[in-house]
């Protein structure tokens, strides 16, 4: 079994960037990256979203994570690959999806509600566990899962999670976010957006040194 780990980030945050356009994503990529945010993810839901990530992986230093989520195919997984992304989320758990990226030197995060999707998402070698949706299950539901999950694993909360909620979840052993709709919503502006993303990086800053 390939797996690779999840990087070094200062900050584990994950811009999602459902319905975004090629032709605001210069914009609000640039913007984000600019802001600190070091992974970006685009659903494969949104338009032309392989020319997206085209252009944000232009954009982006190296050793940024861009990719997409809603990844649902091996098929899927090979174009994002080719078109130069290097992170791979998923809503669901999929062994398939995940040891494909995983042997192409992707790091993935795939989707997990219990106990048995998160094991089933590690042993296939899941660089990283996102909680979706998280305010389901909440911190306290994450945090009792975590009890017997390997401790090397990062956690992430993704769904229905904002910069207010980072405190709860960091005492519950949650260190990645996904945030989607409270960062940016389609049609946005980019000023709006990274302003949004400012507040985001100081929350998450105030949280992980509190």
């Amino acid at each position: 079994m390939t797996h690779v780990q999840w990087p070094a980030l200062k900050r584990n945050l994950v811009a999602i960037l459902r319905g975004i356009t090629p032709e605001e994503s210069e914009a609000i990529v640039g913007g984000l990256l600019e802001a600190g945010f070091e992974a970006i993810e685009i659903p494969l839901n949104s338009p032309d979203p392989f020319v997206s990530i085209e252009k944000a992986r232009r954009l982006a230093p190296a050793e940024r994570l861009i990719g997409a989520g809603t990844v649902l195919t091996v098929e899927q997984v090979e174009r994002l690959k080719d078109c130069g992304g290097d992170l791979v989320v998923t809503p669901n758990t999929n062994p398939d999806v995940i040891r494909a990226a995983s042997e192409r030197g992707m790091v993935t995060m795939p989707g997990a509600f219990t106990a048995t999707e998160a094991l089933a998402a590690i042993a296939a070698g899941a660089s990283a566990l996102k909680f979706f949706p998280a305010s389901v299950l909440g911190a306290e539901g994450i945090g009792a899962i975590k009890a017997i999950l390997p401790p090397h694993i990062p956690l992430g909360a993704v769904g229905g999670v904002s910069e207010v909620d980072f405190s709860r979840y960091f005492k519950a052993g949650v260190r990645a976010f996904g945030l989607g709709s409270s960062l940016y919503k389609p049609g946005d502006d980019s000023k709006i957006v990274i302003e949004r993303a400012r507040k985001v990086i100081a929350a998450y800053d105030a949280a992980l040194s509190a």
